[in-house]
């Protein structure tokens, strides 16, 4: 691999004819379904601004899950701040350093093309002038008293960014939520709010509920979402109101491939929605590569970034932004605008489309070269965008694609395919499995729960076994014996494994690496390396059938 991610760019040195690279016809399935037409700017946009903010920023804990008390309706309480501390925040929060137009400026810097903000969250404080609550930004109380909203929704309409509104459902300030006898008062609360922010601040282009899983009944979720296509009759609202709506919105996550119906994944560029001082940020190989993900799996993504107290973006999460619009500046052609496929990601590459075009997005290479299924078309050229040249060759059903070692991005080697018909025509093409993996148990036999699942470095897959299963056992072949010193294991559903160990074999005999109680959603363990053929977890007790969405197994 280079030292460098973003090598010169040399694309007439980089293009080749490749003729005639057609492959027998496979099975016929459909392309990506078309956008709706109030949606279709959305699906062109790919990248998305998050912005979670407000006056717990001042103590650097997460929005609405640190405030203490009852969470109303949800059987819960939190304890990390003490309501009454929590809700006496905003009287402190002067955020004068807050600039609208600065955080349109970066989100246009980063190659964004829409931004949304927390208007209310879970902890009931409105960023916005209502006439539903006192307990809101523009409080007299309140040191700032400015409409942030307001202030955001011009400076977005000025730029030409498109802009939106997240809104939470859930207010657990709320004295009239969830009670028995005054919810209905609570729900007249929710439309009134709604109605205001569809009325007071222009056009608005995305409506982003966060129901929290409650079903649209707990909310009317009919009946907010009849007051916001009445008013903003060209808006796009996600799936939290308990209703399908425009798009599905898998959180904190890549969502799978899915091109019938539309999706968003909304992730932060730290751990919390919130601003954390010191918070790990993500490197900016993570943050392209995920984008380039969503890309490839045909959504979108939503980053968000927590502004600090003083109403500034954190310098170091605005470099990170930047870096990534230098990076779209240059590549943007293979996110915006495409859409994802034909080939199905992987952990190594994904794929994107547009007209008569695919771009490849590789991020490792085995042995200078990528195996592909050959597609039903014809390669008219192929241009190495990232600089450097290609070469592709059609070898029985499949493609070669063959990439100098020193031709080879750092994050992402993006080439561009010109064929002769339409990209968006092409079937959806699976990558072959290259993981050798059994199970004792597979849920009622079905491929989607396979033993490679386990294995397939997608946390969106999973192993699964048949409900009422105890025991089990799941295990890979390498192909070759290899040096191991780790494990990592990620338990679907948890915690129902109780009882388990780790065995290893180099040759005919087992031998155990480790042994444990619970696995829990993300189990670590480093070990004295050994070489191994084949690797086996055997769960000796669970509570119910083990589902694993991945076992990762690395060197020392």
């Amino acid at each position: 691999m280079r030292a460098s991610f973003l090598p010169t760019l040399g694309l007439a040195a980089a293009l080749l004819a490749v003729f005639p690279l057609r492959a027998a016809e496979p099975t016929v399935v459909p392309g990506p379904r078309p956008y709706p037409e109030h949606q279709q700017w959305w699906g062109d946009a790919r990248f998305g601004l998050f912005i979670h903010w407000g006056p717990v920023s001042l103590k650097g804990t997460e929005i609405g899950w640190s405030r203490g008390g009852d969470r109303r309706g949800y059987g819960s309480k939190g304890t990390q701040i003490p309501s009454e501390t929590y809700d006496n925040l905003y009287r402190e929060f002067n955020p004068t350093n807050f600039n609208a137009r600065e955080w349109v400026a970066i989100a246009q810097a980063a190659g964004m093309k829409y931004l949304v903000f927390t208007s209310r969250h879970h902890d009931g404080f409105s960023m916005f002038d209502t006439r539903a609550s006192d307990y809101k930004i523009t409080n007299p109380a309140s040191p700032f008293g400015r409409d942030v909203v307001k202030e955001l929704a011009d400076a977005c309409h000025a730029a030409g960014l498109h802009f939106g509104l997240y809104y939470s459902q859930p207010n657990w300030q709320h004295p009239d939520a969830f009670t028995p006898d005054r919810h209905e008062r609570y729900l007249a609360y929710l439309k009134q709010q709604v109605t205001e922010l569809c009325s007071n601040y222009g056009r608005l282009d995305v409506f982003w509920f966060d129901g929290l899983g409650k079903p649209a009944e707990a909310y009317d979720g009919m009946g907010l979402v009849k007051i916001i296509r009445g008013l903003q009759p060209g808006i796009v609202i996600n799936n939290r109101t308990g209703l399908p709506e425009d798009l599905d919105t898998p959180e904190q996550r890549v969502g799978k491939y899915q091109d019938q119906r539309p999706w968003e994944t909304c992730m932060t560029i730290c751990h919390q929605w919130a601003w954390k001082p010191g918070d790990e940020m993500k490197s900016l190989k993570q943050c392209l590569q995920t984008l380039v993900f969503c890309a490839g799996g045909d959504g979108n993504l939503l980053f968000n970034v927590g502004p600090m107290p003083d109403g500034r973006i954190e310098p170091r999460q605005v470099a990170r932004l930047k870096e990534m619009g230098q990076w779209l500046a240059r590549y943007g052609e293979s996110i915006y605008g495409t859409r994802g496929g034909p080939w199905k990601p992987t952990k190594n590459l994904a794929s994107t489309r547009r007209g008569n075009r695919v771009y490849l997005h590789v991020f490792q290479w085995q042995d200078d070269r990528l195996e592909l299924p050959a597609l039903p078309a014809e390669v008219r050229s192929a241009t190495v965008l990232t600089g450097g040249q290609a070469h592709i060759e059609s070898e029985a059903d499949r493609w070669v694609v063959t990439v100098p070692a020193a031709s080879q991005a750092e994050i992402d080697t993006v080439i561009r395919l010109d064929l002769d018909r339409s990209a968006m025509e092409l079937p959806v093409v699976s990558m072959p499995s290259q993981v050798n993996a059994t199970a004792s148990n597979v849920y009622q036999g079905m491929d989607d729960y396979a033993a490679e699942c386990a294995f397939d470095g997608d946390s969106h897959t999973r192993w699964a076994t048949d409900s009422g299963t105890k025991q089990a056992w799941i295990g890979i072949e390498f192909p070759k014996p290899r040096r191991i010193g780790s494990v990592r294991i990620n338990e679907a559903y948890a915690p129902r494994v109780q009882e388990f160990q780790l065995l290893y074999r180099d040759g005919g005999e087992w031998r155990t690496l480790l042994t444990g109680a619970q696995l829990g959603a993300d189990f670590k363990r480093s070990f004295a390396p050994v070489t191994a053929q084949a690797v086996r977890l055997e769960i000796s007790e669970a509570t119910e059938g083990p589902t694993i969405s991945e076992i990762t197994v690395a060197g020392e």
